[in-house]
């Protein structure tokens, strides 16, 4: 079994009396339900899972379910003998989305207190925003990612000795032994192809098939096109879900990476705004990340973004690497010269600083150019800006040289995350193995 770092959380959590009623948010094929079954079937005497998706294509029993008591009657006919106690009973209600009207009656299960609860979901975040009634202090929401990279790790045998070690380096801006970088940059490389699709992770590890590696991740990819069909029944916004969504690598490969409004329909005279709708889609659903343009960084952050400016990462860097490269491992494992690496490298340090709880921004400015990454940092109450780069010209960054001069900005911390092994900072600016990035926590 894969280690999910959000299972400690979830257990922690059930065992919290009279807690609020978590839901664990994340898009498709991400390891969800298998988390949450491990830990109910190992923690509670009597587990009963419900599926809501399945149950509205097939028998609809909680279709109309509104109430307590009608939640129990529907509950007692196929798990009747499983239904004890809060302390003894896990009742977990998976894609709870297909009704919305179960978020409310979250309320009421939990004032009546007869068992434990959970729910999980994709595009929680746009059904949470359609419903009327929402039980905001009945309910605690946790965002779920594909592993990161530190759970590749752990998947590849890496201890937690050398774990505390790249923790303990990166506080001190010191270098891994070379032996050991090398190790790391091999497994990292591994990452960008497997990515953290639970199946694909699975397939890569047991069978070292990239074939079937990227049969998983081809399937992932086509499940979540499908699933925009099911979102909108209006079929032009349905057919721009999926335009947008399809055009996020070719955007990745271009020097402005931001999605130009235009483009999307080929019609002139479209803007941003035309398709507000599709993009709450495509990031509430969780198969894509934004990250948003700041042209005048001050903290935090947020009060400065703007949509108009957008950049849109793949959720998941296997599957950017599948459709890049297909079947041909060698342009990430070889390292190929002729291979630009440039928008893979960046796709893993948006997942990474995403899945570590940073909303994600970019520097934008006519004048002095754009720099990859902004984040908060929060021990300075400053910007922190990080640059990537997988080729040999990682000195060359004039934008962000002009942002950390810049006395305005009052930069504290700026980093370079490269291919080598040396750790030194210079001008401000600390450079170090992209692998670092796991070690990138919000505080």
């Amino acid at each position: 079994m894969l280690y999910r770092k959000i299972g400690e959380f979830i257990s922690s959590h059930l065992q919290t009396p009279d807690g609020k009623i978590l839901l664990i948010d994340g898009a498709r094929q991400i390891g969800k339900s298998y988390i949450i079954r491990h830990i109910g079937q190992k923690k509670f005497k009597n587990y009963i899972e419900l599926n809501m998706e399945e149950d509205k294509l097939g028998d609809r029993l909680f279709a109309d379910v509104r109430t307590v008591r009608d939640f129990y009657l529907t509950l007692s006919i196929n798990f009747g003998d499983k239904m004890g106690d809060k302390h003894d009973t896990l009742v977990f209600i998976d894609e709870i989305q297909a009704y919305d009207h179960l978020f409310t009656l979250l309320k009421f299960l939990r004032e009546d207190g007869r068992f434990t609860y959970i729910a999980s979901g994709s595009r929680l975040g746009i059904a949470l925003k359609q419903t009327s009634s929402l039980p905001l202090g009945s309910i605690l929401v946790k965002h779920m990612y594909p592993l990161d990279f530190e759970e590749f790790l752990i998947a590849n045998g890496v201890g937690q000795l050398l774990l505390d070690s790249l923790y303990k380096n990166f506080s001190d801006r010191k270098a891994m032994p070379l032996a050991i970088h090398n190790k790391l940059m091999s497994l990292f490389r591994q990452y960008l192809l497997s990515g953290g699709l639970p199946d694909a992770v699975n397939n890569f590890l047991g069978q070292n098939n990239i074939r079937t590696t990227r049969e998983a991740q081809e399937a992932v990819y086509l499940n979540y096109g499908i699933d925009a069909a099911k979102y909108e029944q209006q079929a032009t916004r349905r057919l721009n879900i999926l335009r947008i969504y399809e055009m996020i690598p070719s955007n990745l490969e271009k020097t402005k990476k931001r999605i130009i409004a235009k483009e999307i329909e080929g019609k002139t005279g479209k803007r941003m705004s035309n398709y507000a709708e599709e993009f709450e889609y495509i990031i509430a659903s969780g198969i894509a990340l934004e990250v948003k343009a700041i042209s005048r960084p001050t903290f935090p952050l947020i009060q400065n973004s703007g949509k108009n400016l957008l950049k849109l990462y793949m959720n998941d860097v296997g599957i950017l690497t599948s459709i890049y490269y297909h079947n041909n491992p060698k342009a990430v494992l070889d390292d190929v010269p002729s291979i630009n690496l440039g928008s893979v490298y960046e796709t893993v340090v948006a997942q990474e600083l995403k899945a570590h709880g940073y909303s994600l921004y970019y520097y934008d400015n006519k004048q002095n150019g754009e720099v990859d990454f902004l984040i908060d940092d929060t021990e300075h109450l400053s910007v922190m800006p990080i640059e990537v780069k997988s080729g040999k010209d990682y000195k060359k960054h004039s934008a962000l040289d002009k942002f950390v001069s810049n006395k305005h900005y009052n930069v504290h911390q700026a980093f370079v995350l490269y291919n080598e092994q040396t750790v030194n900072t210079q001008d401000g600016i600390t450079y170090m193995p992209v692998y670092y990035i796991m070690c990138f926590k919000k505080q």
